[in-house]
């Protein structure tokens, strides 16, 4: 079947309402279980606003977003948890604080996002061992089992290791920047996809390791498939990406085909046909299909966006995914932050058996 016509089919089920019916096919004998993580770039500061501006937006998601966290209750009873990539480059001693205690209230984690340009390997190490030791003093981050600090990220401007240079313009500088982030503590990317941008890897809706290297831009292109029984390459960083699936959209009742990327906007509102394709997608760690990994992005303290987000879409996702995906037979949803996705891939990889779900959410990396 053509990239085509599989988007065709599945906008003309969605369109008669079928996808609301039945969902998307389990990949295997049931029970198939979901993991289901929303990555926000989250930059309260977004377009230089005045100062009460960014604080007004960081405080809608203070007020709203523990009523959506406390609302659902994923398979094993736990709560909707979002995941804070928060800009060290727009660094707020207010907002990081008060941040973090919604997180310790357990409406999720917060990991590094970082903007950045024209830097070196020395440059580029320093941001992030201050990063790390200011997001620690906080209570935020992991560490690894020798004590040093562990976490998640995603690039500013989609532009990670070095792969995004227009109008003269450097958003990194960094040929091996995979190789920074590794020395520095990185887990995992959560930068990708990058659709419409130079920066998008030609490896799309997978979980693989990337080794960088020096003078080498874009090292990620394409990499090894995460799989049961094999451990990770030496010198590589672990991408989760998020699904890349083309639809269908009909302009003056003509077809025209898109992607969709996972991203939870102003612009592009959640459906049930979103989520049939992001399941669809079918996104795991080769050799375990029954386990589906989805990582959805957004830039949750835009205006439009967080009010589409904490008024609707949120709403909407959590209670369409536990309703048509979480029957105990078919389907099982598991809400995860970013650490606990990497955590589970790791256990899936070693076909660790027998563990709660719990114990494989603090798989390597516990909660601190």
């Amino acid at each position: 079947m053509s990239i085509l016509q599989h988007a065709f089919d599945t906008e003309i089920a969605a369109r008669s309402g079928l996808d609301r019916l039945s969902g998307a096919r389990p990949p295997t004998h049931g029970p198939v279980d979901i993991f289901l993580c929303v990555v926000d770039h989250y930059e309260p500061s977004w377009g230089e606003p005045p100062r009460q501006v960014a604080q007004s937006r960081h405080v809608d998601w203070l007020t709203h977003y523990p009523r959506i966290a406390q609302t659902y209750r994923d398979w094993t009873g736990r709560k909707a948890v979002h995941t804070f990539f928060y800009p060290w480059d727009e660094f707020d001693d207010w907002e990081f604080g008060t941040l973090q205690q919604l997180c310790h209230d357990g409406a999720g984690e917060t990991e590094i996002h970082l903007h950045h340009h024209d830097d070196t390997a020395l440059t580029l190490r320093r941001k992030l061992f201050d990063a790390c030791a200011r997001f620690r003093r906080d209570g935020a981050l992991t560490e690894w089992a020798n004590g040093t600090p562990a976490f998640g990220f995603v690039h500013g401007n989609w532009a990670l290791d070095n792969s995004r240079i227009e109008n003269g313009r450097n958003y990194c500088g960094v040929d091996n920047e995979l190789g920074v982030l590794i020395d520095a503590g990185c887990y995992a990317d959560f930068t990708f996809p990058a659709w419409r941008h130079f920066s998008q890897p030609r490896q799309t809706n997978s979980i693989y390791y990337a080794a960088g290297a020096d003078g080498k831009r874009k090292a990620y292109d394409r990499g090894e498939r995460a799989r049961v029984g094999k451990s990770a390459p030496d010198n590589s960083l672990l991408l989760i990406q998020g699904p890349l699936v083309p639809s269908i959209t009909w302009n003056k009742h003509r077809p025209k085909i898109v992607m969709d990327d996972g991203d939870l906007a102003g612009y592009r509102r959640f459906s049930p046909a979103r989520l049939d394709r992001w399941v669809g997608a079918g996104i795991h760690v080769d050799g375990r299909p029954d386990r589906i990994f989805i990582k959805l992005h957004c830039h949750g303290a835009h205006d439009n966006n967080r009010c589409a987000l904490l008024t609707q879409d949120l709403d909407a996702l959590y209670s369409d995914a536990l309703r048509r995906y979480n029957d105990g037979s078919r389907w099982r949803m598991h809400f995860v932050t970013a650490r606990e996705m990497f955590n589970i891939v790791k256990c899936t990889e070693d076909a660790r058996r027998g563990l709660t779900m719990d114990e494989e959410r603090d798989y390597i990396l516990k909660r601190k």
